[in-house]
């Protein structure tokens, strides 16, 4: 009998725990500069390029009203606006301020030292066979369920 679905059940537990404690992680970072990982994930998907709510939202796999409320709340306390969209007048673009892009990057600098001592001790290749890994059961479960 194959040992393979119960190391995959056991890599799937791994996989959560991790998830759950570097989003801990990523919650203290971001309170650091005030904010909560939501808002940042929101200030790093428009922050290449505006981008209208609803493709944020795709972009980071959240619903549409959730971002929404986020949104306003960076727009409200400076951090973000709402430019006109050429494609889209009822549709506008969130992009970043000045201010918005200070905060961004604060908390890029607090992940990146964190990435830092979390990469201590391994080597490069071991994460990279570790995110190929990480990719190709992400491609499973999107070719399993459709996604």
């Amino acid at each position: 009998m194959s040992r393979v679905p119960d190391e995959m059940a056991l890599l799937v537990a791994d996989i959560y725990e991790a998830a759950g404690v570097l989003r801990r992680s990523g919650e203290a970072l971001a309170a650091a500069e005030g904010q909560t990982q939501a808002r940042w994930q929101l200030l790093s998907a428009v922050s290449d390029e505006p981008l209208p709510v609803a493709r944020a939202a795709r972009r980071l796999g959240v619903t549409r009203q959730g971002v929404q409320r986020i949104a306003n709340d960076l727009a409200r306390d400076g951090l973000a606006d709402f430019r006109p969209n050429p494609d889209h007048r009822s549709s506008p673009l969130l992009g970043l301020t000045p201010q918005g892009r200070r905060v961004l990057e604060g908390i890029t600098d607090r992940a990146a030292a964190a990435h830092r001592l979390l990469a201590a001790g391994i080597e490069p290749e071991e994460i990279a066979a570790a995110r190929d890994l990480l990719r190709r059961v992400i491609g499973q479960v999107g070719r399993q369920w459709g996604e």
